[in-house]
């Protein structure tokens, strides 16, 4: 197969639904689904008024963003029933979300002046080791880290006093128990809980203006339109959402991750100035076919057109140049000084595969923070009890040799300034 042939998205393989599942998406494929089912912004707006007995969503311009983003999933997505059912639920949630936050700020204007006081990021190619680095990393109590079930109800602050068993709790596994039942095949890759840590970009959906929405669906109008809005409402949103998490539960620090925050480092050190970061490093031509996978299933989730209406074709090279420009900013930072020495820190997952505990404190030694004995013993524990695999195999098939040789040239300066080791 020549590079001009291949495609990553072409050659990944959607696992069979549960009969459930496709059963319910073929006995209603003839009904007016957006009349049973609708998601319109004026309707999914009501929906979570009703359900809240609340109506005001706080100021900007969210409805905007969230009237483009249903124009254009009903338009472009090409939902399935069983699509459809969980974006309106998940919808609605959003808005229920940015209701309760809004009345919590009105409840305890005291909110707004919370300090969020040198987070620490983790970000870097989906697949490169974001995960285990976070879950690894909040070991350490100095860490405060969002888990599931805060990201999804937010609203009222949690208190330390009732954390651990927030009815919240409950309400956020019924909602995993539901995914897992729809793409059982995605725990493997990427294991979802409430009391797991979750990943900063699930703060955003009530900004309705975020990368989280093309994640999960193929929506290019919309992509065009957040291009165009950019960034910072979705990180402003952030802000807001620790700012209300920590009001009466803090601890020394938030520990935040997410892959889909690299290309955003500029905008998030502006509203986070003393943000540090560490970007987590594997080889880029591995990560691709893993990620193409993860996306691939995410899709398959909503709609029977996981990669949209198609025009699949000589996208190897394209696919890996736009990865690659993901680090455009990052690069720059740090050859201008703008990220400088103890702001960030380089964790290579090939090194973490070799000893864990000394990759650990070399990400410590570059921001300049203690790591204890006793943490450190806490860590080796929560390895120990997690073994790679432990939820499965995630399987890919490896790209021909001249597609990865194609690609090398385009992830070249990456590999090159960070020192990527090559898995093959």
């Amino acid at each position: 197969m020549s590079v001009a042939d291949f495609d990553r998205r072409a050659q990944w393989k959607p696992a069979p639904r549960p009969e459930w599942m496709a059963t319910l998406n073929a006995v209603t494929n003839g009904i007016d689904q957006a009349s049973a089912v609708p998601l319109t912004a004026a309707s999914l707006i009501g929906q979570a008024v009703a359900n809240t007995g609340l109506s005001d969503f706080g100021g900007g311009d969210w409805l905007q963003h969230l009237t483009c983003l249903m124009e254009a999933v009903e338009a472009e997505a090409g939902l399935h029933l069983a699509g459809r059912l969980l974006t309106r639920c998940e919808m609605v949630l959003h808005l229920e979300a940015r209701l309760r936050l809004t009345e919590s700020y009105r409840q305890h204007p005291a909110i707004a002046d919370e300090q969020v006081e040198a987070p620490v990021l983790i970000t870097g190619y989906g697949r490169s080791g974001t995960t285990i680095l976070f879950e690894v990393l909040a070991q350490d109590p100095q860490f405060r880290v969002a888990q599931r079930w805060e990201a999804m109800f937010p609203s009222p602050p949690p208190d330390p006093r009732t954390y651990a068993n927030d009815p919240r709790i409950a309400r956020t596994e019924a909602q995993d128990r539901l995914l897992e039942a729809m793409t059982p095949e995605f725990q493997f890759a990427h294991k979802s809980g409430a009391r797991l840590p979750v990943e900063s970009l699930e703060m955003e959906y009530p900004s309705f203006l975020s990368d989280v929405f093309p994640i999960i669906f193929q929506i290019p109008s919309y992509a065009a339109y957040l291009a165009k809005h950019g960034d910072r409402e979705a990180i402003q949103w952030q802000l807001k959402t620790l700012k209300l998490l920590q009001f009466r539960y803090r601890a020394d620090h938030w520990l935040m991750k997410s892959p889909s925050h690299l290309p955003h480092i500029r905008t998030i050190l502006d509203i986070f100035p003393d943000m540090r970061v560490v970007f987590t490093h594997r080889d880029p031509v591995v990560t691709a076919d893993s990620i193409v996978s993860v996306m691939g299933t995410l899709y398959w989730l909503r709609t029977d057109r996981p990669w949209g209406n198609g025009d699949i074709k000589s996208a190897s090279l394209a696919l890996a140049g736009e990865r690659a420009r993901q680090w455009d900013d990052a690069i720059a930072m740090i050859g201008a000084g703008m990220l400088r020495e103890g702001q960030f820190a380089n964790f290579h997952y090939a090194a973490f595969m070799a000893d864990p505990i000394a990759a650990i404190r070399h990400v410590y030694r570059q921001l300049g923070m203690e790591l204890s004995a006793e943490v450190e013993e806490r860590m080796r524990a929560y390895l120990a009890a997690k073994p790679k695999g432990r939820f499965g195999p995630h399987v890919y098939e490896e790209a021909p040799p001249a597609v990865t040789a194609a690609e090398r040239a385009a992830y070249q300066e990456y590999e090159t300034f960070f020192q990527v080791a090559r898995e093959i």
